[in-house]
């Protein structure tokens, strides 16, 4: 077996970001048919859309997705849908973060982050089950983190949504095994993107987090990609409501 997406269709909400940018280019190198960026910026979807279209014209597009809104991911869908007739695979990695002690949290912190992170993944996921359930088949790979199993302090609101993603994910794997919809997660530990280069410049925040990693060293966004798509792919095809850790062993005691 190999990884391959020939005539594959793929959504990946957060598409303008590191990670989310660079896992479009994996399907996209490893021939899938069409790749929808999604992503709340349209700055970043024009960046990314005119790089990749570059290498990979007419093989991708780019949306505005707005997860705050139930309608706007409805909406969205049913245009994937309308032009490409399915959806087959469905990258839910969209997130965000406040990063504050919890005493300092206020409502409108704790509501940003879990509407987009729990709220926004979740309906997400219904809306494209919903047809992958008519194609009787289908791939969701929802992103948690280590702080869906671990305590860190001052990301409580963040915390609380990824563990929260972990717990959708083994609902839903169970409940869609039986349309043939696997539903796995991916839990990044710490890695270079836009978001956390400047938290990674200080030199003592850089130095205590390397030291708790057994690898040595911070993740890079090309850690990210091959794990997704080994989800994505028939090589997991007995795989669904796992949570695979990618955090240069950080978990492990």
């Amino acid at each position: 077996m190999m990884i391959d997406f020939t005539d594959k269709v793929v959504v990946i909400t957060g598409g303008g970001g590191s990670i989310g940018s660079a896992v479009a280019r994996g399907f996209l190198e490893s021939k899938a048919e069409k790749v929808y960026i999604l992503d709340v910026s349209e700055s970043s979807l024009e960046l990314v859309l005119k790089e990749l279209n570059k290498e990979f014209s007419g093989r991708v597009s780019a949306k505005r997705l707005d997860l705050n809104k139930v309608s706007d991911i409805r909406s969205v869908v049913e245009q994937i849908v309308l032009l490409e007739k399915r959806i087959d695979i469905l990258i839910n990695h969209a997130g965000s973060t406040r990063r504050k002690p919890a005493l300092e949290i206020t409502e409108e912190d704790w509501d940003f982050v879990l509407n987009v992170n729990l709220k926004g993944l979740f309906f997400m996921a219904k809306e494209v089950a919903s047809y992958m359930v008519k194609q009787k088949g289908g791939v969701i790979v929802n992103t948690a983190s280590v702080s869906s199993v671990r305590g860190h302090p001052n990301l409580v609101a963040y915390a609380a949504s990824k563990g929260g993603v972990m717990q959708v994910t083994k609902v839903l794997a169970n409940e869609w095994a039986k349309f043939n919809i696997r539903v796995n997660a991916i839990a990044p530990g710490y890695v270079y993107t836009g978001q956390t280069k400047d938290y990674f410049s200080d030199e003592s925040v850089y130095k205590s987090i390397v030291s708790k990693i057994p690898m040595g060293r911070i993740g890079e966004v090309s850690d990210i990609v091959g794990p997704v798509l080994f989800l994505s792919s028939d090589l997991a095809r007995y795989i669904t409501g796992h949570l695979l850790l990618i955090d240069g062993g950080r978990t492990i005691d």
